[in-house]
């Protein structure tokens, strides 16, 4: 038999990241965590976590935090079953992939219902092409993605679109694109890069002039850095319409080419999961339907 307490303390480690960390959320000592994911790997005769800043887990770690996770789906949905008692919690933690232009938009309503449902949420952020490596690693119980087969193992939902526009502001096409979207043009503006996985900037030129240049970046790692760089005239950026769309309409920005690229985006999740996350897949579900297009 699994000893579950252990369980938790692994779990703890791999989600906080340091035995420290997972002490104060466990409100143990740190000796306490350590001696028991160490008797954890004693019984189960392996290395479960990879001892380093952060900890990380190993595959067979990652295995026993996922099921500690369904576990712990599985307890709530039983304990949402029961009567109610004087003082009895229902707070389950929710670790879920999102990429970081979802959160700035149409996700925060999803997020806030999430909270009323009682859930502490723990959001990974990572490029909306990469999320899906989170929940095939293990890390997350679902992920926002823009990847559309399901992952082995996984069942996939499509949201909707989002749309980007290459946007700057009027100065800055002025001095770079006075005679229009020209590739030499491209090749001299410096874009504005969210991290060197990001490849809209590059996918828009490619859907525009069909061809694929080398274009000069700043990397900008923050959502609202990266739009007030926009709008300060650092450099032109891809851009959800919803949240540029004030600017356009008062001229503070505008597109560089009317055509948007359309991202599409879903929602995946183990199949073992998948009922048990059925609520919250609603609830994300009707987020996508409100903030994006169908």
């Amino acid at each position: 038999m699994l000893d579950y307490p252990l369980i938790a303390a692994l779990a703890a480690v791999i989600r906080e990241g340091s035995f420290e960390k997972a002490a104060r959320s466990l409100h143990l000592s740190p000796s306490a965590v350590s001696q028991r994911v160490k008797l954890l790997e004693q019984r189960l005769g392996q290395v479960l976590v990879v001892r380093d800043s952060p900890c990380r887990a190993t595959p067979a770690g990652l295995q026993l935090c996922r099921h500690a996770e369904q576990v712990s789906l599985l307890e709530r949905e039983l304990l949402a079953s029961l009567p109610p008692q004087t003082g009895q919690g229902r707070l389950g933690n929710l670790r879920l992939a999102v990429n970081a232009d979802s959160l700035s938009t149409w996700f925060m309503p999803a997020a806030i219902a999430l909270s009323d449902q009682d859930w502490l949420l723990d959001l990974s952020l990572d490029d909306q092409d990469h999320t899906a490596e989170r929940l095939r690693e293990g890390d997350v119980l679902a992920a926002v993605t823009a990847v559309a087969d399901p992952l082995p193992g996984c069942r996939s939902l499509a949201l909707g679109r989002m749309d980007y526009l290459a946007v700057a502001t009027p100065g800055f096409i002025h001095r770079h694109f006075a005679n229009g979207l020209q590739l030499g043009a491209l090749m001299q503006a410096p874009c504005l890069s969210y991290n060197r996985r990001d490849q809209l900037q590059s996918r828009w030129v490619r859907q525009v002039l069909e061809q694929s240049p080398p274009l000069p970046s700043h990397w900008l790692p923050s959502n609202d850095v990266y739009l007030a760089a926009c709008r300060s005239g650092m450099g032109w950026g891809m851009c959800p319409r919803s949240l540029v769309q004030a600017d356009l309409d008062c001229g503070s920005l505008q597109a560089l080419n009317p055509a948007p690229l359309e991202v599409p985006l879903f929602w995946q999740a183990a199949a073992q999961s998948w009922p048990l996350l059925e609520p919250v897949t609603r609830t994300v579900e009707e987020a996508a339907r409100l903030g994006l297009r169908g």
